[in-house]
Formats: C-alpha cells, structure tokens, sequence
C-alpha cells in the first residue's frame, strides 16, 4: 500500500510529466514544426484552444481569422496543423472537380455523421456516394418534380395574406426556412414535415438545430464527448435535455421511415410507388463501381446533414434578399416592375423556367448569396501526396488548408463596396460570368452542395412569387450588428436579432420592433 508521500511524489511526477511534455510540444509547434515558418498568431501556432475560445464564446471565429489575415497577410497559420488563405486565387488550386484535397476527418468528424456523403473524407469514397445522390437533384429531377416547391410557395403566400390582414405583419425568419425544410422532407422523403401548416413555422425544430450546434465546437476539440453524447438514452435525455430529446425524437421518427422503405424494397412494394423517396434510390443496389447499400444509421445521417443544409443555405438567402429588396426602394421598385411585365396577371403560375430568364430577379438572388452564408467560416482541405505551394509558402501532405465565403464575398477588390446589397454587380452578362467563380455560397468543385439545383428552383420560386403578390412591404433597418451571424459551422442570426418582421406599408408610421 503507498503511503501519503509516495502518492503526492506520484502525482507531482505525473504533473511535471504532463507539463514538460505540453512544453515539448509547444516548442516544436512554434519552432520545429514544418508549418513554423508561417505567420499566424502565437496561440494559434502553439495549441487548438486559440480557435476553440473564439469559436465557443465568441461564436465567430470568421471574423477573428479575418482580423488575422489584416495583420499577416494572406497565409496565416490559424492552428498548430491549419493554414487559411485569403487570395481568391487559391480557390480554384483546392476546390475545382476531380480534387485530390480531402475533406480534414478531425474537423468533420465532430458532426457525428462520419459515413455521410457531406462529411466523408475521402475523395474516392466521396466520389461513389456522390454519384449515388446527384441523379435525385439533378436539374432534370428538380424540373419533374417542380409542382412540390410551387406548392410550398402558395402556401406561404397565403400565410403571408392571413397574417397580414389579421394582424398586419409576419416574421418571415423562419417562415422562409419552413419552405426550405417542407421541400426537402416532401421531395426527398416523401414525408413532410409541414411547417408551413404550424403557426410558429416549426420554431422548435429550427431552435433545436441551433442549441445542438454549439456541441459541434466542442465534439471537435474533445472528440470523446461525442460518443458519450450521442449514445444517450432517450429517458435520460428527456430528464437532462428538451434539445437532444427533440433530436432523437426527430432521428428515431427517421429511423423507422429508413426502416419501413428498407421493408417495403424487401417485400417487392416499392415497384408500385409512384414517387420514390431518396431512401428508396440509395437503398437499391447500384451498378456503379464499388457502390455499396448504405445501412440504416449511415442513412439517418445522410438524412440529418441534407435537412439542416436545406434550413441554412437557403433559408438565410431568402432572408436576406426579402430584406435588402424592401430597404431598398430602387431595387423594390425595378424588381417588382420586371415580375409585372414578365407576368401580367398576378395569378399567372410562376414557372422556375420562366422565372430564371429574369436579369434583376437573378442578379438580386446572386447578391442574396452573396451576403447570406450557410457557411462564413472556412472549409478546411487536406493538401494530397507531393505537398502544395501558396503565395510563396510551401506546405507539406497532409497539411490543412482552408479558405472562408466570408472573406472572398468580402473582398473589395473583386466586389467593391462589399457591405453594399448592390445587383447591379450582376446585370452585365460578360461580368456576371467572371464574378461567378468567386460565388462560394455552396461550395465550389467535386464537393459543392448536392441540393444546389433544388435551392435555385426554391429561390426563384418564393422571391419571384413574394414580390409579384406583395410590392408594398416595409421592415426595419438593422444594423450592421444585427446582421452578423453566429458561427457553428451552419450559420445563425443570433436569438435577439433574428425576427425579420415585414408589414404593408400603406397607413401609419411602422410598428416593427
């Protein structure tokens, strides 16, 4: 048995251990390291916690990164193994079709969704499960099943119609999101969730989504947690926590969808469906070299990450365009004028089709994109075998590189005035094309977002719809404050800044809050 002595000389043995070895590793991140050589901040060449404090209680490690690049230039080294570059330059050597830059494990594991298409590191595996995914959005299928979005377009026009006459204004917020989650769950489901049928829009939902994501921060900085959280039974959950009880009652519900289509596909049934869920599609097998029928849980996952991509990226675009559209008198007025020519009767079907060919109604989607993010923050890359030069710093395999939509949506020298909601950006062709490539809302190459298809369909639809029914709104001005997002890889207003409440402008003074 050890005595009090030997067990305190133990304990400040394994302490002074623990400390020259956290000191040996600092030393060799600074100096020794082979990324040593590049500029960043102390802190965030020496440990992880430097972007852990600014992600958890700053929420907007964006910004902070995009501070960093004022200082150092731009090739900062943000973490111990991180580069980010802010050359626009770069995007095309990292995010182009055919990429060998693989997704970093260590960031996107913490989603907890780790055989999922959105988060699996691996370009080759990538590349099978993505070809799996891409016949369901593609533009052909998205064309097919149009009437889905024209029906969840019509639907928020009349919510707009009823609240506005019974209390003269709605909060669009979630609203706008609410269609984006009601295609998405209908259209590759083939299971709505109606939230556009809900008073609140499905508030709950939406407030779940963003009191989990905080955890995303924390799963990456210490990965045991996630295990630990994510097995969690539900009668604990519903003792400790109304946010992960909604989460697994909302995969459970999941769960038993998958399964039923698995038993359906098993008893010959699903022959007779007329329109097949995208758990149909992907539980088939499928010709293509080293596909293989994903299981149930990597189907929840592939689930989980398609609807909360649905909320934010198009659910912020829809946001923001409605806003910087009804502040703005000029652009009301040039864009609602080109909706009346283009459709005459106000009742006529607003086909994507039609509504695509549209030069302001597009340029101001592409603004809208531009100054919304599903994702501000960056996209970290793994660099391949053979290492990779930026801006004059070489970097060996293995390094992560990443790049921000924040920064290049930012960047003066290609839009100026970048805080400026301005669609005239877009209305020449010739320049519209050569700023395109710059447009990083969903990504960019062999890993841009699978639904992009879809969310056009979805921003020409409800924008195009919403201004032809409605050119007489008003809402407040915010501030540049009120505007930021809070950063937990999926972007959100913060909780005190995110009601957009619009109302007819005709009458009295505005009564928004």
């Amino acid at each position: 048995m050890l005595t009090a002595e030997a067990c305190w000389l133990f304990a400040w043995t394994s302490a002074l251990a623990a400390t020259v070895w956290f000191v040996i590793i600092v030393v060799h991140r600074i100096f020794f390291h082979p990324l040593a050589a590049i500029p960043g901040p102390l802190l965030g060449r020496a440990t992880y916690l430097y972007s852990f404090w600014f992600n958890v209680w700053g929420a907007r490690f964006y910004l902070q990164v995009e501070k960093l690049h004022q200082q150092y230039g731009p090739v900062v080294r943000i973490t111990p193994s991180e580069i980010h570059l802010s050359n626009p330059s770069n995007i095309e050597k990292i995010y182009y079709i055919g990429s060998r830059y693989g997704k970093c494990s260590r960031f996107y594991s913490a989603f907890g969704s780790g055989q999922a298409t959105f988060t699996i590191a691996s370009p080759d595996l990538h590349r099978v499960k993505r070809a799996a995914l891409n016949p369901f959005f593609s533009r052909k299928r998205v064309l097919e099943l149009e009437e889905i979005v024209q029906e969840k377009v019509y639907k928020l026009e009349s919510r707009m119609r009823e609240a506005l006459a019974a209390t003269g204004r709605i909060d669009l917020h979630y609203g706008f999101r609410a269609i984006s989650i009601d295609v998405i769950t209908d259209y590759a489901f083939n299971s709505c969730y109606d939230f556009l049928d809900r008073k609140d829009f499905g508030v709950e939902f939406f407030s779940m989504l963003r009191d989990l994501s905080p955890w995303y921060w924390y799963f990456q900085q210490f990965p045991s947690l996630q295990p630990l959280a994510m097995a969690t039974p539900l009668w604990l959950a519903k003792w400790t926590s109304k946010t992960l009880t909604l989460m697994l009652t909302y995969e459970g519900a999941c769960r038993r969808q998958i399964l039923k289509v698995k038993a359906d596909i098993d008893a010959g049934v699903s022959k007779q469906i007329a329109r097949p869920s995208i758990f149909y599609q992907l539980l088939q097998p499928d010709a293509s070299e080293g596909y293989v029928v994903p299981t149930v849980e990597e189907l929840k996952c592939e689930a989980y990450t398609i609807i909360a991509a649905a909320a934010d990226t198009t659910g912020n675009a829809l946001t923001i365009a409605a806003y910087n559209v009804v502040t703005n008198a000029e652009i009301y007025r040039k864009l609602t004028q080109e909706l009346r020519d283009a459709f005459p009767d106000i009742d006529a079907e607003m086909e994507f089709l039609a509504l695509e060919k549209l030069p302001y109604l597009t340029a101001v989607i592409k603004e809208a994109l531009r100054l919304s993010f599903g994702v501000a923050g960056r996209l970290p890359r793994t660099v391949p075998e053979g290492g990779a030069e930026f801006n004059g710093h070489f970097v060996p395999e293995g390094t992560v590189v990443s790049m921000s939509s924040w920064m290049i949506h930012h960047n003066e020298d290609i839009f100026p005035n970048a805080e400026v909601f301005d669609p005239t950006r877009w209305t020449d062709k010739d320049k519209s094309k050569a700023l395109e490539k710059y447009l990083f809302s969903f990504g960019k190459g062999s890993r841009q977002c699978v639904g992009m298809s879809l969310a056009y369909c979805e921003l020409y639809v409800t924008l195009g719809r919403v201004f032809r029914q409605f050119d007489n709104l008003k809402t407040r001005i915010k501030t540049r404050q009120e505007l930021l997002y809070d950063d937990y890889f999926s972007m959100f207003h913060p909780e005190e800044y995110n009601k957009f409440y619009f109302e007819r402008s005709a009458g009295s003074a505005s009564t928004l809050p």
